[in-house]
């Protein structure tokens, strides 16, 4: 048996959240919403309580907010088409820098492992990358421009300078520093309709995805000389859908992510649940197969918009939705 038990409730003062994210430590939760501001969450004794509330950075609507892996700096990205860059190591958020150039509004940011790139995308259809130096000056590096429609969402992968892109073109693309600039070495295509959220796995070599098309995939990198003789270019890998999990959701799936921790996958769907997938024991890495061990029928009142796994409780939930809430879960298995 296995269970999903609400642990808080947190009102956001929002009429929709669009975003929660856990810093890298665990002990924060960062929130955005229609409102203007930022809010941090953390506990005090048994309860969760608002921290922090950053405001000032941004003249519209925040989209998205991305911890950097040291935890110091907190990316936040707005309907202003801009991005903003907090800075709590001298006690309190403070915003130090806001990054220009996009031309609609941000959709979304993520910082690469190392801590020194940031990712941004935008409805302008484009992926830009940024260089931090040790003074934390920002310079963009590079403006990727393969999508053909607004681009939802960035995500790096955990361990190689590799970024993954997804689309209203329901495609994901994946991108490499070739040296001389970053460049487009792979194209995803398999959904039929937006392709709202990706998330790679511990290793790196599965990605999944989630889309309008209410479906989820899993997506298997191969490498040259592959034993399974999947046919690669040169030095780069080939990404193959190996799994299509359909028939679950009612309604776009918002978000996907897939825990570090556990191996366990969640969804955020428009149909107010979440619903959280453990992969077989008996899978195979070229025709895997999970089972959908938990359905939180209305874990909010409106359309689920985001999850976030805490990275470092096996089984800590975060959630955030349309209907102004953010709700941390517990996920537990009963032997």
């Amino acid at each position: 048996m296995y269970s999903l038990k609400t642990v808080a409730k947190l009102d956001a003062q929002d009429d929709r959240v669009w975003h929660v994210s856990w810093n890298p430590s665990g002990t924060l939760v960062a929130s955005c919403g229609t409102s203007k501001n930022i809010r941090i969450w953390g506990k005090e004794g048994e309860n969760w309580v608002c921290k922090s509330l950053l405001q000032d950075g941004h003249q519209r609507t925040i989209r998205c907010v991305a911890w950097s892996p040291c935890g110091n700096l907190l990316a936040s990205t707005s309907f202003d088409a801009t991005t903003c860059i907090w800075d709590r190591r001298k006690g309190e958020f403070e915003c130090t820098t806001t990054l220009e150039g996009h031309e609609n509004e941000v959709k979304f940011a993520a910082w690469a492992p190392s801590g020194n790139l940031l990712a941004t995308c935008s409805r302008d259809k484009s992926v830009w990358v940024w260089e931090v130096d040790d003074d934390d000056d920002f310079e963009c590096a590079s403006v990727l421009s393969n999508h053909t429609q607004d681009v939802k969402r960035v995500t790096w992968h955990p361990h190689d300078e590799i970024l993954a892109s997804a689309s209203y073109d329901n495609t994901i693309k994946l991108y490499k520093d070739d040296g001389d600039d970053w460049v487009c070495f792979d194209t995803l295509e398999s959904h039929e309709s937006t392709v709202w959220g990706i998330c790679f796995d511990t290793t790196g070599s599965r990605l999944v995805s989630s889309s309008d098309d209410r479906t989820v995939k899993i997506w298997q990198e191969y490498k040259p000389g592959n034993q399974e003789g999947i046919v690669t270019s040169g030095n780069d890998s080939k990404w193959k859908c190996v799994c299509t999990l359909a028939g679950y959701h009612s309604r776009p799936v918002y978000d996907v992510k897939w825990c570090h921790l556990t191996g366990l996958m969640a969804t955020a769907c428009g149909d107010d649940s979440i619903r959280i997938f453990k992969e077989e024991d008996t899978s195979d890495k070229n025709n895997p197969t999970f089972e959908l061990v938990v359905t939180e029928k209305k874990a909010h009142s409106q359309d689920v918009n985001g999850v976030s796994w805490n990275s470092k409780v096996d089984g800590l939930l975060a959630s955030c939705s349309d209907d102004g809430e953010i709700k941390l879960f517990q996920f537990s298995e009963q032997t």
